[in-house]
């Protein structure tokens, strides 16, 4: 008998958060006029919010998946990843051409950007490896670079799953790989000369994601094992340690691509452990939408943008706080638009065609 997966509404709520801080980071220049300067500084880091997806994303897999792994094996890749390109691929499909119909009007105008818009880089874009080191530098819809690296972690992970299920994993261990896999990763970026955690993510980026992911599977490893006893402890320093690391690292006293990781995987404990509290914000009605809506949001708003500034913006470094209101808002109902006519309908049927085209049980393939 399945076990009934606890529903996390505080995970959707800080994923719908972090995709609208990615929002105003890529926008922040726009009105660094009509703001508060401390403002522009929390959204100059916005850039993190990605990192935050990443822990999130290895431990909702495994939630939902590590069991199945467990149980069925390699079996259960192709049910897998199914599900994986249902969900994140028909979006992207949709976004790409879009941005294909825009660059041919820019062409036709003669204002075609073959820098930012490189045709021979297309297929990798299609293919979601766009950022797997093959390229010099983002492209095309450049939050996309994100989702290429998750495909990447999907596509490891059944092999990691077959690894870690054949292990006993003592809560010792699991928490060792946690530190190992954050720390790994912030010595790897920071080896390769960056100023921070951002920066070269056409080099970095798979690294990153793929060593976050992977210490999110371990969260969820660690949040599923966890006893009462266990649970108080665990929501006790992973509490001081969000806290300490970031004050550490915001007087400068460490440096933030070597707290990142570890901050954002004691985080998505925190998230995950405060779900079922009652009161809780993050698992409010309206935040729970706003973070099923997110990955609409956090593909879209990018474009969006690009397009919102030749329609309407004169001087793209001074644009009116009620303009930006206005790009926000639009924003946020295209989001709705795109979750509900190409997200979810985009899922199904990607799903009904994989389920046309496997074999019927008893038949030999040849």
């Amino acid at each position: 008998m399945t076990k009934t997966k606890p529903q996390l509404d505080a995970l959707t709520g800080a994923r719908g958060i972090a995709a609208w801080f990615v929002v105003l980071f890529h926008i922040r220049i726009a009105f660094t006029d009509a703001v508060p300067q401390s403002l522009i500084t929390v959204f100059s880091k916005g850039y993190l919010a990605v990192d935050l997806f990443f822990v999130l994303s290895g431990f909702v897999m495994w939630l939902n998946y590590g069991e199945k792994f467990g149980r069925d094996g390699l079996r259960a890749v192709p049910d897998f990843l199914v599900r994986r390109i249902a969900r994140i691929y028909p979006l992207h499909f949709v976004i790409l051409l879009a941005m294909i119909a825009f660059t041919i009007l820019m062409a036709a105008t003669d204002r075609y950007s073959a820098e930012h818009y490189p045709l021979a880089e297309l297929p990798l874009h299609f293919l979601l490896m766009q950022n797997w080191g093959l390229t010099d530098g983002l492209t095309w819809n450049d939050p996309a670079w994100s989702i290429s690296t998750e495909f990447g972690a999907y596509l490891i992970m059944p092999f990691a799953a077959l690894a870690i299920t054949r292990q006993r994993l003592s809560m010792a261990m699991i928490l060792t790989a946690i530190v190992t896999l954050c720390l790994s990763v912030s010595m790897i970026i920071f080896a390769s000369g960056v100023a921070t955690i951002g920066h070269d993510i056409a080099s970095n980026g798979l690294i990153r994601c793929v060593f976050e992911f992977f210490a999110g599977v371990f969260v969820c490893m660690a949040w599923q094992q966890a006893a009462t006893t266990q649970h108080k402890a665990l929501t006790i320093a992973s509490t001081v340690l969000v806290i300490a690391l970031t004050v550490a690292a915001g007087i400068g006293w460490i440096n933030p691509i070597f707290v990142v990781p570890l901050i954002f995987s004691a985080a998505v404990y925190l998230l995950a452990r405060s779900s079922g509290w009652v009161g809780n914000p993050l698992s409010s009605r309206v935040l729970t939408y706003v973070g099923e809506i997110s990955y609409s949001t956090y593909l879209v708003h990018f474009f969006l943008w690009i397009l919102f500034k030749l329609v309407f913006v004169k001087d793209q470094f001074n644009v009116p706080i009620t303009q930006i209101a206005l790009y926000l808002v639009m924003t946020l109902i295209l989001s709705a638009l795109l979750y509900r006519l190409v997200e979810q309908p985009g899922r199904r049927i990607v799903q009904q065609l994989a389920e046309k085209l496997r074999p019927a049980p008893g038949v030999a393939i040849p």
